[in-house]
């Protein structure tokens, strides 16, 4: 099994440069160690005049080295740095990067507000898991307002809006109290960009909204409702009444007050205008606030990447051949082909989709591919106690290419792949294998128990599984043609093994179809709540 890994994500973002540094065991398993804050707001020349200062390149520096030297202390060995807004709209942005490179040794990337919304949304995704499923995400910045409408993970409506605190703090002069007249200017120009570029209106009503960034954090301590899957939220009735309080104080008091740093008193005014114009717009009543953002993505990402196999499967000559005899094998015992192939194809793409969890090594996966082809070979001898048949059979039977653990190994996939049996000592196979191979075993065969009971009905319904990853969970997202009830109900039934062996939840689902798909994307609109 690989070994941890130190990795590291920046946001460099533009009221502040982040920086978080977690341990990596696994995709899943993402440990935090150090997290680092700099006040450098990137967005505050921008906004006015679209070019970095050279004091911003100078205090830029000052921050990425310094970062540079934190990762260095913890041995990262794998980071991604992105820039969002601000630098997009920097005329010298290439000159920036090049500056913190240069300076720092640390590759900045500026990435489009597309992959921002990307990286929150698996952000979210992750946080809030796969049975709590949101229907929109509001990620709220300094320089931009991302939103993103979704049914079922899946993003239905989208808008980004130039509407950042920093951006309307600097362009609108509000750094301080907020009058009546400039909240109304505020408003309005948050819903004349809503109707322009978020139509038709979504009406969201009891849908979960994830309010992502540091002023949906704070103004979740000033007007906080009731939580929602464990998460803190919004209580938005609660903001609205709370709002002229906030907006009459100026910076030095909100600091005092609520308990936030000047940097975030001078703009959450603006961000409360914002929450509750939108909460407004999309008929909500709260917005729960998971605490992640762009940088948890990144590490969800880099995490995925790390114990992720990067190159195809190529066997050589010995797997090959391994396969030949296992299949030669398997046709003297005249067994259910169509079937064992295709308990074989779910298996590996089982086997590699879920390659950052299980993380065995890349020359198991064809001992999985022959204990599927063999694992139905005990029907041979009787139907009863076929899986304890079938070890017997592939330990004493002459199958070329099938030698030493690998056989012990094997025979223990066809006794394990289905819940009628658990290792134990006494079982021929399992206690012919040394520790090492063991846990291999196991793990082999919990994947083989899920693929064998996707196919239960024997009538290869399911055709294709996709993969997504929460914190401490998987989901199998399956398509199937005709009815696939039994089989998925099987499924559900037979991931326990995994679950325990891999530390995580598994879900299994069902995908739509096309055609349900289709009547969700031209589904008249429902009638609208006046704001």
């Amino acid at each position: 099994m690989p070994d941890p890994v130190h990795i590291a994500a920046i946001d460099a973002g533009t009221n502040a440069v982040r920086l978080s540094i977690a341990r990596a065991h696994s995709a899943l398993d993402i440990e935090p160690l150090q997290n680092e804050r700099y006040p450098l707001r990137l967005g505050e020349s921008v906004f006015v005049r679209p070019r970095f200062t050279e004091d911003v390149f100078k205090k830029a520096a000052k921050a990425f080295r310094y970062f540079r030297e934190v990762m260095d202390d913890f041995g990262v060995a794998r980071y991604r740095a992105v820039a969002t807004s601000a630098t997009r709209e920097a005329e010298n942005r290439d000159a920036f990067v090049r500056s913190v490179k240069r300076k720092s040794g640390i590759l900045l990337e500026v990435i489009s507000a597309a992959e921002e919304s990307r990286l929150g949304r698996e952000a979210v995704l992750t946080a809030v898991g796969p049975e709590a499923v949101p229907r929109c995400i509001v990620d709220l910045g300094g320089g931009s307002l991302e939103i993103s409408i979704l049914r079922d993970h899946a993003v239905e409506q989208s808008a980004q809006l130039p509407v950042g605190c920093v951006r309307l703090m600097t362009t609108l002069n509000l750094p301080g109290v907020i009058r009546p007249a400039e909240r109304e200017q505020v408003r309005k120009y948050l819903r004349a960009l809503l109707e322009s570029k978020l139509s038709p209106r979504p009406n969201l009503g009891e849908g979960i909204a994830v309010a992502l960034g540091g002023n949906a954090e704070a103004l979740a301590d000033i007007a906080p409702g009731e939580r929602v899957h464990g998460l803190p939220t919004i209580e938005l009735s609660l903001l609205r009444e709370r709002l002229p309080d906030i907006l009459s104080r100026d910076v030095r008091e909100r600091m005092k007050i609520y308990g936030v740093r000047r940097d975030r008193a001078d703009v959450i005014g603006i961000a409360a205008i914002i929450f509750v114009t939108l909460g407004r717009y999309l008929n909500l009543r709260l917005f729960a606030v998971p605490g992640v953002g762009v940088r948890e993505g990144l590490l969800q990402q880099i995490a995925h990447e790390t114990f992720s196999r990067k190159e195809p499967h190529r066997y050589n000559s010995a797997a090959r051949q391994l396969l030949l005899g296992t299949r030669s094998f398997a046709r003297r015992l005249e067994y259910d082909q169509r079937h064992a192939e295709h308990v074989r194809e779910l298996s590996l793409q089982l086997f590699d989709q879920l390659q950052p969890v299980h993380r065995l090594p890349p020359q198991t996966r064809v001992l999985l591919e022959a204990g599927a082809l063999l694992h139905d070979t005990g029907h041979m001898i009787s139907h009863r106690g076929h899986h304890k048949h079938g070890e017997y059979l592939v330990l004493s039977g002459d199958i070329p290419g099938l030698e030493g653990r690998e056989r012990g190994i094997v025979a223990g996939l066809v006794r394990y792949h289905n819940r009628k049996s658990e290792p134990a000592a006494h079982h021929p196979a399992y206690s012919a294998l040394d520790d090492a191979d063991k846990p291999v075993l196991r793990r082999l065969a919990a994947i083989l128990r899920i693929a064998e009971s996707l196919d239960h009905s024997h009538r290869q319904r399911v055709v294709k599984i996709h993969t997504s990853f929460h914190r401490g969970a998987v989901s199998l997202e399956v398509q199937a043609r005709g009815d696939a009830a039994e089989d998925l109900r099987d499924a559900g039934r037979s991931t326990e093994w995994f679950e325990k062996e891999c530390h995580v939840k598994v879900y299994t689902r069902r995908a739509p179809s096309f055609m349900n798909r289709l009547r969700r994307l031209f589904r008249p609109s429902s009638a609208l709540r006046d704001s």
